[in-house]
């Protein structure tokens, strides 16, 4: 039975007082301003935060904090199954500040400074029964910023756009939002560790464009006793230690699952993006087994409409097609929360508790492996409560789970790792859905890494070679690249098995041994929405991945002075004679740029 080392919490009471403190390592620092508080990087401003604390229909909003106190020093040492980096530990100092109200209620905010990043939230005790308002927190962003953030949907699937401006006509935003409030240094700002009884948040300049409120979705919870909110997190320094950065599960619950024995990251091959109705149809599921088995792939997902198969096969049919291929399927599910009328099934099968248990239990005598449940409806409290059931009860019955049509991760995938991916991004799915994806999809590929990729598993279905619905024209190698840039637990391959197998046999060899769990993630060079370059290290072997998020030829400088002592490579790079679609090659030395074409791309295989 694995042992999981969760928070280690160094009770070092210090009375000691600081109207100015910081992190271990001294470079983030936080100062009282008024009824706020400034952050600084290496005596850079980097955000301003107000904080008036939460008014329920008993508790009054924050006048003025009392002093800052220094409570301890946190320390965080664990292991993940899948992400950026499988061993993962933080440090932090932490500080509270707190106030009565007039009538005598008492609230606490908490701040965590890390050496990346800053974390806090209000803490509130002697609850009677007692409804949430609002909170009032702001992060001021002033106008001129330069900022990448995303418009708020309930399923977090935006373009992240560079503006300098908070005079949109959009008011509502989703996180996570990156900044850069000074030349070279970032911010960004998202929250984590949502836990029952709590609803997640979204951002609001609606009363004025460099305000940026916390705004929490509805919660109808009565709460009493102690109760507290999510973390609200900023992440950062410099590009590498925002998107090197475990912030969001350093500050979430160690696990919650006992035995993690049977959890498997892997890669998935996946029938919708080729195949719109293709999971009702067993000849079709069956080829996407058959192209797993070639490509060596663990599993296959059977999407929607597998309760309409046709031809009078079942469900059961392609499941025992699957196992005794060797591949572990994995089947899709309604939420039943979201979208309901005309949306395809199955439906209302997991609201129910005795349901949920039932449909499960069903899943794993069947041999089904795991479960992607789709089509939530925000980020209220029912929808963060029923996410947890769904979690909870799929470990109880080894199963896997993604989360599609869902919000973003906030720090579950450590809690609870069954949790191996989540969609909340506007993948390559969209190229079946409607044009718009074929001329932004390069600098939106350039620009995840450092947003939404950061904050935790992203199933963006990449490696596409052929054409869905509307056509894309990123490279080859482009797409290739993708596999290793972005970080999922289950990362699936949504193009037909025909377009797969007449690559050459270099690159389905490389399918075959991708790795999507990594001891260790460099950012290597970039800027978002521009290029990018990141090196991820499986055993002894690093992948190195890059693209071009521009529509010019571009030369991108690759530093890789951390890898010593391995320097022969497999390099796959796109062709660049007419018909020439890759140019793959055996390298003894690795240069230190790489020309790439126009929405291009290469990837390094080092050491393998």
């Amino acid at each position: 039975m694995r042992k999981w080392i969760g928070l280690l919490l160094l009770a070092v009471s210090v009375s000691a007082t600081a109207r100015q403190i910081s992190s271990p390592n001294g470079k983030i620092s936080l100062q009282q301003k008024n009824d706020g508080f400034v952050i600084f990087y290496q005596k850079q401003q980097v955000l301003e935060v107000e904080c008036k604390g939460v008014k329920t229909s008993a508790l009054q909003t924050v006048a003025k904090w009392g002093k800052m106190t220094k409570q301890r020093r946190v320390k965080v040492d664990y292991q993940m199954l899948a992400g950026k980096r499988l061993h993962c530990s933080n440090v932090a100092n932490e500080y509270a500040c707190d106030f009565l109200d007039p009538t005598g209620k008492k609230q606490r905010l908490v701040w965590r400074l890390f050496n990346d990043g800053v974390a806090f939230r209000y803490e509130l005790e002697g609850l009677a029964n007692e409804k949430l308002q609002e909170e009032q927190t702001a992060y001021r962003i002033p106008e001129g910023t330069k900022r990448w953030i995303q418009r708020w949907t309930d399923a977090y699937e935006g373009f992240f756009p560079l503006t300098t401006s908070g005079e949109e006509k959009n008011r509502r935003w989703g996180y996570p939002a990156l900044l850069e409030p000074q030349q070279g240094v970032f911010a960004l700002i998202s929250e984590a560790d949502i836990d029952r009884r709590q609803s997640a948040s979204c951002l609001y300049n609606d009363q004025q464009p460099d305000v940026y409120r916390v705004a929490p979705a509805e919660n109808e919870v009565a709460l009493s006793g102690e109760w507290h909110t999510p973390w609200r997190v900023a992440i950062i320094g410099q590009l590498s230690d925002v998107v090197e950065s475990t912030l969001v599960t350093d500050l979430s619950q160690p696990c919650r699952i006992e035995d993690v024995s049977w959890i498997h990251p892997g890669t998935v091959s996946w029938i919708y993006w080729a195949y719109n109705h293709g999971s009702n149809d067993y000849n079709i599921i069956c080829k996407y087994v058959d192209m797993a088995v070639t490509l060596q792939l663990p599993y296959v997902l059977i999407d929607a409409e597998w309760d309409e198969m046709k031809d009078g096969k079942t469900i059961e049919d392609a499941v025992a097609y699957a196992r005794q291929k060797g591949i572990k399927p994995m089947i899709w599910y309604n939420s039943s929360v979201g979208w309901v009328n005309g949306a395809p099934g199955p439906k209302y099968r997991l609201n129910k508790l005795e349901d949920r248990e039932r449909e499960f239990a069903w899943c794993e005598r069947l041999g089904v492996a795991g479960v992607k449940v789709d089509f939530f409806s925000g980020d209220n409290q029912m929808n963060m409560d029923y996410c947890i059931e769904l979690m909870e009860c799929a470990a109880r019955h080894h199963l896997l789970i993604n989360f599609h049509g869902a919000t973003i991760p906030r720090g579950w995938q450590r809690t609870y790792p069954n949790l191996l991916t989540t969609e909340a991004v506007y993948g390559a799915e969209w190229y079946n859905n409607v044009p718009t994806f074929t001329r932004k999809a390069a600098a939106h590929n350039a620009t995840l890494p450092f947003t939404r990729n950061i904050i935790g598993p992203m199933d963006y279905t990449p490696c596409t070679f052929s054409d869905s619905q509307h056509p894309h024209i990123t490279s080859n190698a482009h797409e290739l690249a993708l596999t290793v840039l972005y970080e999922s637990g289950l990362q699936h391959l949504a193009d037909k098995p025909e377009s797969y197998l007449a690559q050459p046999a270099e690159v389905q060899q490389f399918l075959s041994t991708l790795p999507v769990a990594w001891d260790e993630t460099r950012f290597v060079a970039g800027y978002p929405g521009e290029f990018v370059v990141m090196a991820r290290r499986s055993g002894h072997t690093w992948w190195v991945a890059g693209i071009n998020g521009s529509d010019e030829p571009r030369t991108i400088p690759v530093d890789l002075g951390f890898i010593r002592g391995q320097q022969q490579a497999k390099a796959f790079l796109d062709g660049t004679q007419p018909g020439q679609a890759w140019n793959i090659s055996s390298i003894s030395a690795l240069p230190h740029s790489v020309e790439c074409l126009p929405r291009g791309g290469f990837v390094w295989v080092i050491g393998k």
